[in-house]
């Protein structure tokens, strides 16, 4: 089937937010530009470590460059985005493989999400590429970001997934409103 290519270079916006109260809230990645908004669902534990493994990236392009490089060691205050989703939200598909590259000739990072295939829940598809280009494939979210769009994303990512249910103090599980069954108090409520 042809690729659907929703590609972004710049993107106006680039953001993790989510819909719903904690514990029952869908997480998106949501790109704006060109007149178009692009909205992907995803699982809380890949924006986590997409926003870990961006950090990681950009502190090793300033290691690797002695600081040449245009990325700041911190997100500017001037780009900081608090704003909510876009709206209306429309989901275009929900992500399975990310990928994560940095471009030396542009300085850019760039974030590519592609739509969970069935090829994702086998275990042969280890020794498939991830990301393949061409006109065929799944649906592929393609971002190219300046670092410091990279460190604003970081930062609100972080916000977003720590925004959620607090931990239990005893087990670390995440707290309902009306408590949960711990399981380091023998299974009574707390």
């Amino acid at each position: 089937m042809p690729r659907l290519l929703f590609e972004y270079d710049p993107p106006e916006r680039f953001v993790a937010g989510t819909v719903g109260e904690p514990g029952q809230r869908t997480f998106f990645l949501q790109a704006r530009g060109g007149g178009r908004t692009t909205s992907v669902a995803l699982e809380k534990q890949q924006v986590s470590v997409l926003a870990e493994r961006v950090e990681a990236l950009l502190d090793e392009v300033v290691h690797l460059s002695g600081g040449e490089a245009s990325v700041p060691a911190l997100a500017p205050v001037d780009v900081e985005d608090t704003e909510p989703l876009d709206t209306p939200i429309e989901e275009e598909f929900r992500v399975g493989t990310m990928a994560l590259a940095w471009d030396s000739d542009d300085e850019v990072v760039v974030i590519e999400a592609q739509a969970v295939t069935d090829s994702d829940d086998d275990d042969e598809a280890e020794d498939e590429p991830l990301l393949v280009e061409g006109d065929e494939g799944p649906p592929l979210l393609r971002v190219r970001l300046t670092g410091s769009a990279a460190r604003a994303f970081v930062r609100r990512a972080s916000v977003v997934v720590a925004a959620g249910r607090p931990p239990c103090p005893f087990c670390g599980g995440p707290l309902d409103p009306g408590g949960h069954v711990c399981p380091r108090a023998n299974g009574y409520r707390r």
